[in-house]
């Protein structure tokens, strides 16, 4: 049910962002159905791959040195680099105030993980939380705020076409 509600709940409220959101809920959907396993090995693996392929291909025939190289562009990737080193720094100084006030206190590097590279962010927050402990497991505590982070990335972006186009 928790697909096809967000699917709903998001084309209800940011229409734009609802192909996006609904692509990830049906991923979501097959995965957890149980039903279709070859179909979802599929998606996430092989499928995946080529889409990924395809579209570097597609972007990159469709962007010319003049485009890529201007001063807007670039001006754009360090606004990115910027808001990614803000998110990071933000989730793990939220998780440190969160844990002024828990009882049971939760491990900061999961906060860093907040941003939407998925499953980039998760992984580094496990690699380096295993460093300072081997016994550290974070990489499916990270998966959380990492696919909020996606959630609320697709949603933000359908609002600013809803609100700019």
């Amino acid at each position: 049910m928790f697909p096809i509600m967000i699917t709903i709940f998001v084309a209800l409220l940011v229409p734009s962002a609802a192909p996006l959101i609904a692509s990830l809920m049906l991923g979501n959907l097959i995965k957890e159905s149980g039903v279709a396993e070859r179909l979802s090995k599929t998606m996430s693996n092989e499928l995946m791959n080529i889409v990924t392929i395809f579209l570097g291909f597609t972007v990159g025939a469709t962007a010319t040195a003049t485009t890529f190289l201007s001063l807007e562009t670039i001006e754009i990737m360090v606004m990115g680099v910027v808001a990614f080193g803000f998110g990071t720094a933000g989730g793990v100084l939220l998780a440190k105030f969160m844990n002024l006030f828990l009882r049971e206190k939760i491990n900061p590097l999961i906060g860093s993980a907040g941003v939407s590279a998925v499953p980039m962010a998760a992984r580094v927050s496990q690699v380096v939380g295993q460093k300072e402990n081997p016994g550290n497991f974070l990489l499916m505590h990270a998966m959380g705020p990492n696919v909020a982070g996606v959630i609320g990335s697709a949603i933000a972006a359908g609002v600013l076409m809803a609100l700019f186009s």
